[in-house]
């Protein structure tokens, strides 16, 4: 059934040029760094020698630097959900006892529109050495605690989850003016139906709000998720992927190997490894809130 009533050529000719801007722009990349990644090539000369999948085989068995980075990927990923689910009931209280909760949540929602470089720079800043003006070691040493500062971001030990608590407090206004705006848009009236019923607060939101929410919390679940498996930028600003490698995932690595040894079809390899990582746990997501969706509907 054509709902638009119009001719099919005419839906084409409106489609196909954003079409072929997004294959020029994501398909074909992927397929250059495809064939790139079954090279050893330094990226600049013209010298290219095919060496099948020995780029893949060196990632996976030989490198030590590639399952720490996963492990600490897959972690920043996991990190980066448990908000979530904090975005959705600080949503829900908002929604219901803050009259003018549209301005607070864009005041939390002020740091997603900040620079990562700026964000980045802040919070270096903030994980200084007390010699150096660091704010949380100032604390530490005002309050009597001075045994317990450290140089954060140098630390092997603690930089990795100083770089966690940085991507939470960065989005943690983007994932609650999602579920914000998704617990607006259930009809109130379900809602004053369920109080005659006697389903009234929390009650009712177990019942209604969280069955209704679920396919925008998977937006979330999704985003987080596959954003975190790409974390670039706010990692090379604050530590390079140091102390040691200590904060290295996927991303940094890819770009380490790619643009500061000169190794262009070992960071193609490492690149597409983490195209394959974030179409398995993207399909992985869908289907389990799939079957939750069913459940609940």
């Amino acid at each position: 059934m054509n709902v638009l009533k119009v001719r099919w050529w005419t839906i084409g000719v409106f489609v196909l040029p954003c079409l072929l801007l997004y294959i020029l722009m994501v398909f074909v990349p992927i397929l250059v760094s495809s064939y790139n990644s079954l090279l050893v090539w330094d990226g600049i000369g013209t010298e290219k020698v095919f060496v099948g999948f020995a780029n893949y085989k060196e990632i996976l068995f030989d490198d030590p630097h590639f399952w720490p980075a996963v492990r600490r990927t897959l972690m920043y990923a996991v990190f980066s959900m448990i908000e979530i689910p904090l975005c959705l009931l600080f949503a829900i209280l908002i929604n219901r006892y803050v009259k003018r909760g549209n301005t607070l949540v864009s005041i939390y929602f002020m740091p997603v529109i900040l620079s990562v470089v700026i964000i980045g720079q802040l919070w270096k800043t903030i994980y200084n050495p007390l010699e150096m003006g660091g704010m949380i070691n100032g604390i530490l040493n005002s309050l009597g605690m001075g045994e317990h500062m450290t140089a954060w971001l140098s630390s092997p030990k603690f930089a990795m989850y100083c770089l966690y608590f940085v991507s939470l407090w960065q989005y943690f206004g983007y994932h609650l003016l999602i579920q914000f705006t998704g617990v607006q848009n259930i009809p109130s009236d379900i809602y004053e139906a369920a109080k005659i019923d006697g389903a009234d607060g929390f009650k009712a939101d177990r019942y209604i709000t969280l069955p209704l929410i679920v396919p925008v919390f998977k937006i979330s679940i999704v985003l987080a998720f596959i954003g975190s498996l790409q974390a670039f930028d706010l990692i090379m600003v604050m530590t390079g992927g140091g102390p040691a490698h200590a904060t290295d995932v996927i991303s940094t690595l890819m770009y380490n190997n790619t643009f500061l040894t000169f190794k262009y079809g070992y960071g193609s390899a490492l690149a597409i490894t983490l195209v394959v990582i974030c179409l398995t746990f993207t399909v992985l997501i869908n289907t389990v809130f799939k079957r939750v969706e069913n459940k609940v509907s």
